[in-house]
């Protein structure tokens, strides 16, 4: 009989050249699973990336440090323990402009693609 789990030992590192640690666990990268990804990252102080308009619910949750998210134009800090569901199409800024690390948790559904992200130049 087959299990009906699967434990991930190796996620995939998601090569980055902005200090930014992406550790995909389940989805398009690692395990062809088109329908969820879940990554964990790790953003250092001062990161950030353009504005995006994913075309995907993105559910995050703080383990370490402070997030800022620019949301439809509104600014949101989140703290360790707290979370957020940012719905698809929104359009939306992720940074770290504070001066420590931030670690969290990020689950896309569908999964994340750099073909559904649509970042702005």
């Amino acid at each position: 009989m087959a299990k009906k789990y699967f434990i991930q030992k190796t996620p995939f590192v998601v090569p980055t050249d902005d200090g930014k640690l992406i550790e995909e666990h389940h989805g398009n990268a690692t395990t062809n699973n088109r329908e969820i990804s879940i990554a964990h990252m790790v953003a250092p102080p001062h990161w950030s990336e353009p504005f995006q308009t994913p075309t995907f619910d993105e559910y995050t949750y703080i383990i370490k440090g402070k997030k800022q998210f620019i949301i439809e134009g509104e600014t949101v800090v989140l703290e360790a323990g707290q979370s957020i569901k940012i719905e698809k199409n929104a359009r939306v800024q992720y940074s770290n402009p504070f001066d420590q690390p931030c670690e969290y948790l990020a689950i896309c559904l569908p999964a994340f693609s750099i073909e559904n992200v649509n970042r702005e130049q």
